[in-house]
């Protein structure tokens, strides 16, 4: 791999505290088959809405920078928004679309690298998951 993959801003995120939510309304978790990695996402709505998340993850850099971005980015937003979040980390992936949030830029050296776009999107699943009805 690439060192401009494990960027400093990549490094960075990862090394945040992250810590889970008690109480929550909603926990989901997430596994990546592929490479072990695995998210817990806590998250606390009201009207629809994350009010607040929490989260574990445990696996590489790339998965637990990806939370930190996720938690930062979950207030406010309900299923929908969830999704869009989503499939806007989808898009900037696979299909080479502008970053949904300019947090996610960092994560922009990992298009050629097909076998870590799980690792990036599974926070993201994991919310959109936990925001949906």
């Amino acid at each position: 791999m690439s060192d401009d993959l494990y960027q400093q801003a990549i490094k960075d995120l990862a090394a945040r505290e992250s810590s889970r939510l008690d109480p929550a309304d909603v926990s989901v978790t997430l596994d990546n088959p592929l490479c072990g990695d695995r998210i817990v996402v806590d998250a606390r709505l009201s009207g629809g809405k994350v009010e607040a998340v929490g989260h574990a993850a445990k696996g590489c850099l790339l998965c637990k920078a990806a939370a930190a971005v996720m938690a930062d980015n979950a207030a406010g937003r309900d299923a929908q928004g969830a999704a869009e979040l989503l499939d806007g980390a989808r898009a900037m992936l696979k299909q080479g679309a502008e970053p949904p949030l300019p947090a996610l830029a960092p994560f922009l050296t990992a298009r050629p690298h097909k076998s870590r776009h799980d690792c990036i999107l599974l926070p993201f699943k994991a919310l959109a998951k936990a925001t949906s009805p």
